[in-house]
């Protein structure tokens, strides 16, 4: 059996005198084509590529940082803050902070050197003030020292106290050290329970 051949268009009054292809423009026609193929395939994936790196170095940044053991330099962010009601003085200096979570209780270990204006205000504003302070006692118990490697033996006088409140809101242990009579140096572990 054979297949009746197809009949063929005819063709139109342009394609009739339009010379034949030559060479150097079907390589441009190709060349455009192929660039046009890479500019809407290869840059998308490109990004994609680039995009994805970015997220995984970003994930690794956070592990690092979250598995750390010890303080971090800087200030906690502004939830944290929030949350844990730990309202670092402004103009504080050698701010640094480490941050626990678990299914019973949330901390936040936060250090900073202020002045005497900065102590009273951090202590106002945590509900409390320097009458709370009573000397050499220090208010961090040794588990929570030991998570830092905070070591409260150097010259004093230290001062502590613990403001114990009703959950939710956080309960703060705080320590000072005066041995800077100007520039006190303030050591505080917030707890919270989730």
């Amino acid at each position: 059996m054979t297949s009746a051949a197809l009949p063929h268009q005819p063709l139109t009054p342009q394609e009739a005198t339009r010379p034949p292809e030559n060479r150097r423009h079907m390589i441009r026609r190709r060349a455009l084509t192929l660039l046009t193929i890479v500019l809407l395939i290869g840059v998308p994936a490109g990004y994609l590529v680039i995009s994805a790196n970015q997220s995984r170095d970003s994930g690794k940044q956070k592990e690092e940082k979250w598995s750390a053991t010890g303080l971090t330099a800087g200030w906690p962010s502004l939830v944290q803050r929030r949350l844990y009601q730990v309202p670092v003085p402004p103009y504080s200096r050698d701010v640094a902070y480490y941050e626990t979570n678990n299914w019973k209780t949330s901390r936040l270990y936060t250090q900073f050197l202020t002045s005497n204006e900065g102590l009273e205000r951090f202590l106002n504003e945590t509900g409390t003030d320097l009458t709370a302070l009573k000397r050499d006692d220090i208010a961090i118990g040794t588990r929570d020292q030991q998570v830092i490697g905070w070591n409260f033996q150097g010259p004093g006088p230290w001062y502590g106290l613990v403001d114990k409140r009703k959950n939710p809101a956080p309960t703060h242990d705080i320590v000072v050290n005066r041995s800077d009579p100007a520039h006190p140096m303030v050591y505080v572990v917030a707890r919270t329970v989730p």
